[in-house]
């Protein structure tokens, strides 16, 4: 009896040691791996709250921000397209010096297109990387917020980072991972204050337009200042519709592809092979090779005639239903706008965006509107950059925004 009453009591203090142990380090964020084995989430994952850190650690390659204090690589909890838990990567930036009172303003940064290959995501980028030139000017644009004393959040995206799929140019999903990044940036770093801004490009532009106008309801203890939309992706059946009769190569082919494959995937009425030849759809793994570089240069469809990539009489019905769900001009944003577009964009071209203002302006929202004569789907980060950064202050600040929509909609009824 002595020795099992021991026996009890130590296995009861061993127990308690576990517990007190574990007290401790709850609130602790656990050190993730190293390399890639960093992408691959702990096997059996359980739920947890959105935006919960599952580990964080030192980040180093392209998005490791230059005049950054810290940057941060982390692993957190967002909803996937059907509102499950999924893992998601991005990254966690924090200026040098003292955060002011209320904690570093913050920008939640939505990047564009870069594949739909894991190895596509910025967190991922290095100066080998296979979309470095363009990872590398979004570094250099965020570098600049950094410097002048603003957090930076981004986001890789669901199945970018961490293999899995990826719904491309669906806003509410990728939405939400740009809001989770925002909790989890400040899990990881407390002097991160509530007030934010989203900022993005190109497809990361319809994705900016998403979480601003789902930010207010979905993080409601944070407090959305205005966002910022860099060459914005819209007109989503005007591009289709466009590429379906083009008799040359596309540069747009790709993303529509894209596109195809994501709506399709989430919506089981969207049917590829009633939209899609044989051929094209034969080739559609190509498009996970690499990342959008090699699609756009190598390869099947780098040389692939537009229009022959469609069947006679397409049953596009459940695909442009899904795509109307994700058109941003459709959204009504508490904060005001500031969309920026280059005039040389054969990627986004001006009048989409244009179209997209002016969708924005009859829906009631408050749009400021510049353009940059010369700049191309890049540029209009390289030229609008300091914009940006000067209306982002101003919003911050506590500055009414400029409104362009009158003379927008006067000079559309012209």
């Amino acid at each position: 009896m002595t020795i099992v009453r021991n026996f009890v009591m130590a296995s009861a203090c061993a127990l308690a040691s576990a517990i007190a142990a574990l007290a401790v380090t709850a609130g602790e964020i656990p050190q993730g791996p190293a390399g890639d084995a960093f992408y691959t989430p702990p096997s059996n994952l359980p739920d947890g709250e959105r935006g919960s850190l599952i580990y964080a650690r030192a980040l180093d390659g392209t998005m490791a921000l230059p005049s950054a204090a810290r940057n941060s690589l982390v692993l957190y909890r967002s909803l996937d397209q059907n509102g499950k838990s999924t893992a998601v990567s991005g990254t966690v930036s924090i200026p040098k010096g003292e955060p002011p009172e209320g904690g570093w303003p913050v920008i939640t940064w939505t990047h564009g297109t870069t594949g739909l290959n894991a190895i596509c995501a910025p967190s991922r980028d290095n100066a080998q990387g296979p979309e470095h030139s363009y990872i590398e000017t979004i570094s250099h644009l965020l570098d600049g917020f950094v410097k002048n004393g603003f957090a930076v959040v981004a986001t890789d995206y669901q199945g970018l980072g961490i293999a899995g799929f990826h719904p491309f140019l669906q806003g509410v999903p990728t939405g939400r991972n740009a809001l989770d990044m925002l909790r989890a940036g400040r899990i990881l770093e407390p002097d991160i204050g509530k007030r934010y801004v989203v900022m993005g490009h190109s497809q990361g532009g319809q994705v900016d337009l998403f979480a601003a106008a789902e930010g207010p309801s979905y993080v409601p203890g944070l407090e959305l200042q205005g966002n910022v939309a860099f060459a914005p992706g819209s007109q989503i059946a005007e591009r289709l519709a466009a590429v379906m009769k083009s008799a040359k190569t596309e540069l747009s082919l790709p993303y529509v592809l894209y596109t195809l494959q994501s709506y399709a995937t989430t919506d089981p009425a969207i049917d590829l092979k009633r939209i899609l030849s044989p051929e094209a759809i034969a080739h559609l793994p190509d498009l996970q090779e690499q990342c959008m570089s090699h699609a756009l240069t190598t390869g099947y469809w780098s040389t692939a005639i537009a229009k022959d990539q469609f069947v006679a009489n397409p049953d596009l019905e459940p695909l442009l239903k899904f795509g109307a769900k994700n058109e941003p001009g459709a959204l009504e944003i508490s904060a005001p706008t500031l969309v920026i577009q280059g005039t040389d964009d054969v990627t986004v071209f001006p009048e989409t965006t244009n179209a997209l203002v002016r969708q924005m302006c009859a829906g009631g929202n408050v749009v400021e509107y510049k353009i940059f004569a010369g700049a191309d789907h890049n540029g209009s980060m390289v030229m609008g950059g300091a914009t940006a950064e000067e209306w982002i202050k101003a919003r911050f600040a506590g500055k009414p925004a400029g409104n362009d929509c009158a003379t927008l909609i006067k000079s559309a009824a012209e």
